[in-house]
């Protein structure tokens, strides 16, 4: 089977802009370039297992409706997410509802359909789309603009050129740092996640947070009805036994799994979740969004949401510095700039608020880290 380099017309030799990856980041910003009239390149590569359990926070609306995709992406086959459950610094059971939120509920996601319809919603705004593409071996040229390989899983590579890259490549920024970018990594916080069968009649619409000696737990329904059950902590501190042991432990995971009933038919998997950002998020012909400009703890539930906002964001500044803006790449710098320091403040509290395990590693090291302002130890 083969997939279409491009959606309208014949593929070009050349663009305004090439966006790498095509998760929510890299689709914001060619929705927002496409749209400003600049001819745009989406290549998502899109290998490896797909993305589950992530949870888009009711303020999201006001991104999708900028990027005029609202009605479109935020379907019914996407689960609604009333609100919040934790167990943070005490065995008490606090819970936050999003009845009151003038923005409504937020989603659980079922993150594949979701990226899927955020590309289709580029294809519609005139991107043209590269799947399962890979951006290779870009070289800066003498006349300011850039050649690159566009690689495909099934057809030979192709040689393109354009004026601007969008690195949407996720925490490896794989444009950004051989660009010469830095990337300051400030922990080492692992996922290892399972999911369970699908139980029938399961309706729950609440995630549920709880710390633990050694890390903490996230479980919260799927839209295939199915149950993710997620432990967070340090790879030197995890083991695979660890995590059966810590989820039959669990006060409220351990309840609201079910694990017994659910059963499972999947293996326990590992994804990458700690804080990281570039030391500079736009050079010569190139701009970072999403993760791999900056990358937060999944605790904050702000993943999508700043993937959206640092999209939108990148895409405005290029349009801009394009039609010769001043300063439009420093402003981006600036938003980013003002969305880590205030997730570092929230990240800081957050962590801060668990006190019953000081002298447990996991905890340690980020209350060592928040004191001594100096990131990871």
């Amino acid at each position: 089977m083969t997939h279409p380099t491009a959606t309208h017309g014949p593929p070009r030799d050349h663009y305004d802009v090439v966006v790498a990856g095509g998760g929510p980041a890299g689709c914001a910003a060619a929705l927002t370039l496409s749209r400003a009239g600049r001819t745009v390149l989406l290549a998502d590569w899109a290998t490896g297992p797909p993305k589950i359990g992530e949870a888009l926070v009711p303020v999201a609306r006001l991104l999708l409706h900028d990027l005029q995709i609202a009605d479109t992406v935020l379907t019914t086959d996407h689960l609604p997410c009333h609100g919040n459950h934790s167990a943070w610094g005490s065995t008490a059971l606090h819970t936050v509802d999003f009845i009151r939120d003038p923005y409504g509920h937020g989603w659980h996601l079922d993150r594949p359909l979701f990226d899927r319809a955020l590309r289709t919603a580029a294809r519609k705004a005139g991107v043209d789309v590269a799947e399962h593409t890979a951006v290779r071996r870009p070289v800066r040229r003498g006349d300011g603009t850039w050649r690159l390989t566009l690689r495909t899983t099934d057809t030979g590579p192709r040689t393109i050129t354009c004026r601007w890259i969008v690195d949407a490549t996720g925490r490896r920024a794989a444009i950004a740092v051989p660009a010469g970018a830095r990337r300051h990594v400030e922990d080492r916080l692992t996922a290892h996640h399972l999911t369970l069968d699908a139980l029938p009649g399961a309706t729950d619409g609440h995630s549920l947070v709880e710390s633990a000696p050694n890390g903490w737990w996230y479980t919260a329904l799927l839209p295939s009805r199915r149950r993710l059950v997620s432990y967070f902590t340090d790879p030197d501190l995890f083991t695979p036994g660890d995590f059966r042991r810590g989820l039959l432990t669990a006060r409220y995971v351990a309840p609201t799994a079910r694990l017994h009933e659910f059963g499972t038919t999947s293996r326990l998997r590992r994804a990458p979740a700690h804080s990281a950002h570039l030391d500079h998020v736009h050079g010569d012909g190139w701009i970072a969004a999403g993760d791999a400009a900056v990358a937060f703890d999944p605790l904050s539930s702000q993943g999508i949401l700043t993937a959206l906002y640092t999209g939108l964001g990148a895409g405005q500044a290029i349009d801009a510095h394009l039609r010769s803006t001043p300063g439009a790449l420093e402003a981006y710098t600036a938003k980013i700039a003002t969305a880590r320091t205030a997730y570092a403040n929230a990240h800081r509290i957050a962590y801060t608020q668990e006190s019953r395990w000081p002298d447990h590693t996991f905890w340690s090291r980020r209350q060592g880290a928040a004191r001594s302002r100096g990131g990871w130890r």
